[in-house]
């Protein structure tokens, strides 16, 4: 597999892209793409086998299994981050290792179930904030502790609308490559 080959499977939509313009304006598509994430990813995986759920996306890639987890867990740390965000000035968040989350027992071997139903109810709930937010709660910023960039929840909901997309495009080309759907 050449190197480009592989690019593409690890970035099938390309890597995310913020506008640096008018970013307002895609509000509400990346909204819109959050309310919806959960219950199309349900639907792309519902009727898969274990054996399939096992099956790694690209080579030395993460299992469907382990995708949908890390999703829920990634997922979570976005909401926490626009709570935080909200009720203080300019945190600092916590960062985490995915690669090692994505190693523990509920990623590896718990039932993709689990975490379906458990994004359906942290998308609800993320929806209700962001519908009852003010538009200028959208330039709050927190800091990343890696980078200490500030990111504004505009930017955090784009970067989570796009990090859907990302993971779903990841196991829908798995799923087509192999004549699984």
């Amino acid at each position: 597999m050449t190197s480009e080959q592989l690019e593409l499977l690890k970035y099938p939509i390309g890597k995310m892209q913020f506008p640096q313009h008018h970013a307002m304006g895609y509000f509400e598509d990346w909204k819109q793409e959050i309310a919806d994430f959960p219950q199309q990813l349900e639907n792309l995986v519902k009727n898969l086998e274990e054996s399939q759920l096992n099956t790694p996306y690209r080579p030395e890639g993460w299992t469907v299994r382990q995708v949908i987890h890390h999703l829920a867990d990634s997922h979570m740390n976005a909401y926490l981050r626009f709570k935080w965000t909200l009720t203080e000035e300019n945190p600092l968040i916590k960062a985490y290792d995915e690669k090692a989350f994505a190693k523990l027992p509920d990623s590896r071997k718990a039932p993709v179930q689990i975490s379906l139903d458990y994004l359906k109810a942290l998308h609800v709930k993320w929806i209700y904030l962001i519908e009852n937010m003010a538009e200028a709660d959208f330039q709050k910023t927190f800091r990343h502790p890696g980078t200490q960039a500030e990111i504004s929840l505009l930017k955090c909901l784009a970067m989570y609308s796009w990090h859907g997309r990302h993971h779903y495009t990841h196991i829908e080309h798995l799923l087509r490559r192999r004549d699984w759907i």
